[in-house]
C-alpha cells in the first residue's frame, strides 16, 4: 500500500487541489465562510503531501525519481509523464506553501464571489505544480497554459480600478510567448519522427537524446520559442512591461502567488528547456542574454527608485531580482545555477511576504502611496520589526536568505566561461547597491520620521492571524540565510545535471559534425 502510495505520490500530489474544487462546486453559492474553509483545508492538506515528498525524495539520488507514466495518444509518443529533481521539488514546496498562505491573508477581506475565488486559486495551484512535474512537453504545455485562466479571472474580477486593462495586457504578452514554444515543441517532435524508426514523440528524455542531430541555426530558431515565451514570464527586459500593471491590480493573494510563483515558472523553464535542450543556440545567444539581464538588473533597481506607490516599487524590483536568477542561468556553472534555483525560492519568499505586508497596510489605511506614510514604527511596531526583516532580506543583507543566492550567482558568473567579459557580473553587482538604496528609502520614508496624519497613529497593529501567516516566511528567511546547506544540498545534483546534459549535448553535436 505504502509502496502503492510513493509510486503515485506526483499524481495525488497534481490532482488533490481538484478534490477541494469538486467540494466547492457542491456547496451552496452564498456559503462564503464554508468556501473559504474548503479551500485552506485542501491547500494545507496538498502542502502536507509535498513534505511528505520531501521526506521520501533521495537528495543522492541524480536521476528523476517518481517517475509515472501513462499513454495519452496511442499512435503519437504523447503521455501523461511526471517526475521529479531537486529543481522541481524546492519549487512545489515553495507553491504548496505559499498557497494556503495567500487564501488565508484573503479570509477577511474577501467579501465578492468567495467560491468562485478559491475555485480559480485551487486550479491555479493545480497548474503550476502541473509545471513543475511534466516530463512530457505536451503536458508540460498543457499545465503551462491552464495556469494563464484562472489568473485572468483572479486579476479581472478581483484587481483593481484598471483591472481589464491589466488582465488583457497578461493574456496577450503571455499567449504571444506560449504560440511560439508550442510551435518549437511541434517541430521537435516532428523532428523524432524523421528520425530512422522514429515517432513523434514530446517526452522530454527522448528529445534530450537527439537535440545533438538539429541543425545549429534550427536549434536558434527552436530555442528563441522557448526562451521568449519563459522571458515574458519572468519576466525579462524588454518584456517586462506586463509585470506592474498586473501586480498593482491583482488582489494581495493576486500579488503573492504572480511574484511568488508564477514568475519562477519562467526561470523553471529556462533552466529545465531552454539550456539542456539547445545548447549550441545557448552559447551563441548568452551574451544577448546575459546583456539583456544586467540592463534588467540596472533598469529594474533604476525605476524602482522613482516609484511612489510601494506595490509598484516592490513590483519592478522583481524585474531587478529576477534578472540576476537569468544571469546565473546562462552563466551555466554548477554555483551559479545552484544560486538561481535558491534565489528564485528566496524572492518568492521575500517579495511574497513584502505583498502580504503591502495588502495589509492597505486594508488599514486604503492607500498605497509612499507619502501617505511615516512614523509607523511608533504606531505599529510589530508590523514595522517584520517589515524591516522583509525588507533586509530583500536586498541580500548577510544573515538573511537574499545574501546566499546572490552571493553564488556572483561567483559562479564570474568564473563562467560562457560569459564574455567579467564586466557583466561587475555591472550586476551594482545592482546590490541599488536594491540596497531603494528599498531602505522607501522603509525610512513608511517606518521611520514624524507621524506625517492624524490617522497612522490611528492605524491597528498586526493581529494574531495576521503575525500567524508572516512567522512562518520570516522562519524560512532566517533559516536560509544561517544554514543555507538545507536547500542547497537538495538542488546539489540538479544543477550538475543541467551542467553536465549540456556539456554532453555539446559533444555529441561536435562528434555528430565531424561525422558528416
Amino acid at each position: 500500500m505504502l509502496l502503492q502510495l510513493e509510486q503515485n505520490i506526483l499524481t495525488i500530489l497534481l490532482f488533490s487541489p481538484l478534490v477541494g474544487v469538486l467540494l466547492l462546486l457542491l456547496i451552496k453559492q452564498e456559503e462564503d465562510t464554508l468556501s473559504k474553509y474548503i479551500g485552506i483545508v485542501t491547500s494545507i492538506f496538498t502542502f502536507i503531501i509535498s513534505i511528505y515528498l520531501y521526506n521520501i525524495y533521495n537528495i543522492n539520488d541524480s536521476s528523476f525519481q517518481f517517475i509515472k507514466s501513462i499513454p495519452l495518444i496511442n499512435f503519437i509518443d504523447v503521455k501523461y509523464a511526471v517526475g521529479i529533481d531537486g529543481l522541481s521539488l524546492v519549487l512545489i514546496l515553495l507553491t504548496t506553501f505559499l498557497t494556503p498562505i495567500t487564501l488565508i491573508s484573503s479570509f477577511n477581506s474577501l467579501e465578492k464571489r468567495v467560491k468562485e475565488f478559491t475555485v480559480f486559486m485551487l486550479l491555479l495551484e493545480v497548474g503550476m505544480i502541473g509545471v513543475f512535474v511534466s516530463t512530457d512537453l505536451f503536458l508540460f504545455y498543457i499545465f503551462w497554459e491552464a495556469m494563464l485562466i484562472p489568473m485572468y479571472f483572479i486579476i479581472g474580477i478581483w484587481g483593481g480600478k484598471n483591472k481589464i486593462y491589466a488582465t488583457i495586457k497578461f493574456f496577450i504578452f503571455t499567449m504571444a510567448g506560449s504560440l511560439l514554444m508550442l510551435i518549437a515543441i511541434l517541430w521537435m517532435g516532428n523532428f523524432a519522427a524523421l528520425q530512422p524508426d522514429g515517432v513523434f514523440t514530446t517526452d522530454y528524455f527522448k528529445l534530450l537524446s537527439i537535440v545533438h542531430l538539429i541543425p545549429k541555426e534550427i536549434q536558434i530558431f527552436l530555442f528563441l520559442g522557448f526562451t521568449i515565451s519563459f522571458a515574458i514570464k519572468v519576466p525579462l527586459f524588454p518584456l517586462h512591461t506586463w509585470l506592474p500593471d498586473a501586480h498593482v491590480e491583482a488582489p494581495t493573494a493576486g500579488s503573492v502567488i504572480l511574484a511568488g510563483v508564477l514568475l519562477k515558472m519562467g526561470t523553471y523553464g529556462l533552466a529545465r528547456f531552454s539550456l539542456p535542450l539547445f545548447p549550441q543556440a545557448a552559447i551563441q545567444l548568452t551574451p544577448i542574454l546575459i546583456t539583456l539581464a544586467v540592463v534588467g538588473i540596472i533598469y529594474g533597481a533604476l525605476v524602482s527608485m522613482v516609484q511612489t506607490d510601494i506595490k509598484k516599487l516592490v513590483a519592478y524590483s522583481s524585474v531587478s531580482h529576477l534578472g540576476f536568477v537569468v544571469l546565473g542561468i546562462f552563466a551555466a556553472t554548477e554555483e551559479s545555477l545552484q544560486g538561481s534555483i535558491l534565489q528564485m525560492v528566496n524572492h518568492g519568499l521575500s517579495t511574497g511576504a513584502l505583498f502580504l505586508l503591502v495588502g495589509m497596510l492597505y486594508d488599514r489605511k486604503h492607500s498605497r502611496e509612499i507619502s501617505d506614510f511615516g512614523g509607523l514604527a511608533k504606531s505599529i511596531p510589530i508590523f514595522s520589526t517584520i517589515f524591516m526583516i522583509v525588507t533586509l532580506s530583500s536586498i541580500g543583507l548577510p544573515g538573511l536568505n537574499g545574501f546566499v543566492g546572490e552571493f553564488l550567482i556572483l561567483v559562479g558568473s564570474f568564473n563562467s566561461s560562457f560569459i564574455p567579459s567579467k564586466w557583466f557580473t561587475i555591472f550586476a553587482t551594482s545592482g546590490v547597491i541599488l536594491s540596497a538604496v531603494y528599498m531602505l528609502w522607501m522603509f525610512q520614508r513608511v517606518v521611520f520620521g514624524k507621524i506625517t496624519s492624524e490617522s497612522n497613529s490611528k492605524l491597528n497593529d498586526l493581529s494574531k492571524r495576521e503575525i500567524g501567516l508572516l512567522v512562518p516566511i520570516i522562519i524560512f528567511i532566517v533559516w536560509i540565510g544561517i544554514y543555507p546547506s538545507t536547500f542547497l544540498k537538495i538542488t546539489t545534483n540538479s544543477s550538475k545535471n543541467i551542467v553536465t546534459q549540456m556539456n554532453q549535448s555539446i559533444q555529441n553535436f561536435n562528434s555528430n559534425q565531424l561525422s558528416k
